[in-house]
């Protein structure tokens, strides 16, 4: 039997199709069909003797959209990128050093929509180190590795609302040693355990 959070667990997990009850529309925000700017994340399962981790990164202040955030590596799909898993490795490379080769793509996620008005696909993909990262220091203030177990467990979850400009938002968060993960990147997280384990 598979080991459960293992690589090859996760391999076989995220090669079956996912159910779109378990992923509802209220965990994004509703775009009009065919709206939105396409973009792709990479969610970096980073494969340590010591138990599989999450690379994330925490975007410098000064950037247009989501400035200061915790986000996973990725960004807005470009005319020349193949598909969306171009696009997630691309930009993976561009902003934190990852370099395609030392990245198996072994599933992806439905498209979550962006307050700010992207339509992004969360590729999964199993990273093995050394990773010698290069992080663009103009969009990378720094990045972490929260263990995955950490990250999916529903115990570490918040379901949190926040008041801007007269509209209530609704959002997931999860705090983990002085990072807020919210919003988008928590809303894929919750995701990915739901399709995981189908809950």
């Amino acid at each position: 039997m598979t080991q459960p959070w293992s690589a090859p667990w996760l391999r076989e997990r995220l090669s079956r199709p996912w159910d779109r009850t378990l992923l509802p529309e209220s965990d994004g925000f509703k775009l009009a069909p065919g709206g939105g700017t396409p973009a792709a994340v990479l969610v970096p399962l980073v494969l340590r003797e010591s138990g599989i981790t999450i690379l994330l990164t925490q975007r410098t202040a000064h950037l247009n959209d989501h400035a200061g955030q915790v986000s996973f590596p990725g960004g807005r799909a470009e005319p020349s990128d193949r598909d969306v898993v171009h696009t997630a490795l691309r930009e993976a490379e561009e902003e934190v050093g990852l370099m395609p080769g030392q990245v198996e793509v072994i599933g992806t996620l439905p498209e979550f929509c962006t307050g700010t008005g992207f339509r992004v696909t969360p590729v999964i993909g199993l990273v093995t180190p050394p990773l010698n990262l290069r992080l663009d220091d103009f969009e990378v203030a720094e990045v972490f590795e929260p263990p995955m177990q950490v990250l999916l467990d529903k115990d570490n979850w918040q379901w949190q609302r926040l008041e801007h400009e007269g509209r209530t938002f609704s959002f997931w968060a999860m705090p983990w040693q002085g990072y807020f993960i919210w919003g988008a990147t928590a809303g894929m997280l919750v995701n990915l355990r739901r399709h995981l384990l189908g809950e």
